[in-house]
C-alpha cells in the first residue's frame, strides 16, 4: 500500500525525468539548428560586414584593400543621381504604403458585408500580387506607352484633351510606378485586412447598432485599433517591396525619362555591374542597410523588447 511519501516520491522522479527529457530535445534542437546558423552566419553577417568594408576601400571593377577612408561616401552624397534616387524611394513609399492601406483596407471592408460572389472577387483583387515586379511593370509599361495604351484608346474616341502619357513625363513617371505598386500589392493587404475583420466579435457590431454608432465611427475608432498587429504586418510586408522596387522601375521606366525615376537599387546595380564601380555600390548599398535598421530598431524594440504593463 502507497504511502503519501512514496507517492510525492514518485511524482518528483517522473517531473525530474520529464526535465531531464525537456533538457535533452532542447540540446538536441540546438544541434539540428547549428548549421543552418553557422551558414546564416557566413552567408549574411560576414558578407554584410565584408561590404562595409569594402566601402571604405578604393575598389574599382574588383575589390581591394586599399583603405580611403569616407572616400566613397562623400563622393556618393554629392552625386546628383544617388539623392534623386533617395528622393525617389521616399516618396514612393510614403504613397506605396499609404494607398496600398487605404485601398486594401476599403476592399477588405467592402468583401466582410457577406456580398455575392465573394471568392470570385477576392480572387479578383487578389490575382495582380500572384505576377512579379517584372510583369506588373511591362504591364503598366503598355497601359500608359502614348502609341499603345490608354492613350492611343482615348485619342481614337475623340478625347483627345485626355492625357495618359504619364510615362514619358520626368515629373509624372515616378506616380505610374506608385499605381503599379498599389495595383499589384493592394490585393494582398485586402487579403491580410479581411482575415483581421473577420477577426472581429459579431457582438460589438450589434452593440454599436443597439448604440446608434455610425458605422465609419465603429471602424475608425474600435475595429482599426484592433486590426493595429493585422496593419503593423501589412506594413512591413509593404516596406519590404519598397526596398525591392529596383525591378517595378527597371521594367517600367528603366530609371527614366532621363533619371527621374532612379531608385537606390538601380543606382547601386548600375554601379556594381555597368559601371563597375564597387566602392561606390557598396558605399550605397550599406547607407540603404544602416536606414533600414534605424527604421526597423524603435519598432522592433516597441513591438518585442519594451516592458509592458502587467494586467490586475
Amino acid at each position: 500500500m502507497s504511502t503519501p511519501e512514496t507517492a510525492a516520491g514518485a511524482i518528483a522522479g517522473a517531473g525530474a525525468g520529464t526535465t531531464a527529457t525537456r533538457k535533452k530535445r532542447h540540446i538536441s534542437a540546438y544541434i539540428a539548428l547549428f548549421p543552418a546558423f553557422i551558414i546564416v552566419l557566413l552567408a549574411y553577417v560576414v558578407t554584410v560586414v565584408w561590404n562595409i568594408w569594402i566601402s571604405f576601400t578604393d575598389s574599382k571593377v574588383l575589390p581591394v584593400n586599399i583603405f580611403v577612408g569616407t572616400k566613397q561616401y562623400e563622393r556618393l552624397f554629392t552625386t546628383a543621381r544617388w539623392l534623386i534616387s533617395l528622393q525617389n524611394v521616399v516618396v514612393f513609399g510614403v504613397l506605396f504604403i499609404a494607398g496600398c492601406l487605404i485601398l486594401g483596407f476599403l476592399l477588405a471592408v467592402a468583401l466582410d458585408q457577406k456580398v455575392r460572389f465573394e471568392n470570385t472577387f477576392r480572387t479578383i483583387f487578389l490575382y495582380p500580387f500572384a505576377m512579379s515586379f517584372i510583369v506588373t511593370g511591362l504591364v503598366w509599361q503598355w497601359i500608359m506607352n502614348p502609341t499603345l495604351g490608354l492613350q492611343k484608346v482615348a485619342d481614337s474616341i475623340g478625347f483627345t484633351w485626355i492625357r495618359f502619357d504619364w510615362i514619358v513625363q520626368s515629373d509624372l513617371a515616378l506616380y505610374v510606378i506608385v499605381l503599379a505598386g498599389i495595383w499589384q500589392s493592394s490585393g494582398l493587404v485586402m487579403a491580410i485586412m479581411l482575415a483581421g475583420l473577420r477577426g472581429v466579435d459579431r457582438e460589438l457590431w450589434k452593440a454599436t447598432r443597439i448604440d446608434g454608432v455610425p458605422a465609419w465611427r465603429v471602424y475608425l475608432h474600435i475595429v482599426i485599433p484592433i486590426l493595429r498587429p493585422t496593419i503593423i504586418t501589412a506594413s512591413v510586408l509593404l516596406a519590404i517591396a519598397v526596398v525591392r522596387v529596383y525591378e517595378l522601375v527597371l521594367a517600367t521606366t528603366g530609371g527614366g525619362p532621363g533619371i527621374s525615376t532612379e531608385v537606390p537599387g538601380k543606382f547601386i546595380m548600375d554601379y556594381l555591374f555597368g559601371r563597375g564601380n564597387i566602392g561606390l555600390a557598396t558605399g550605397a548599398s550599406t547607407v540603404m542597410f544602416i536606414t533600414v535598421v534605424i527604421l526597423v530598431t524603435p519598432w522592433l524594440y516597441y513591438e518585442y523588447f519594451r516592458e509592458k504593463p502587467r494586467g490586475n
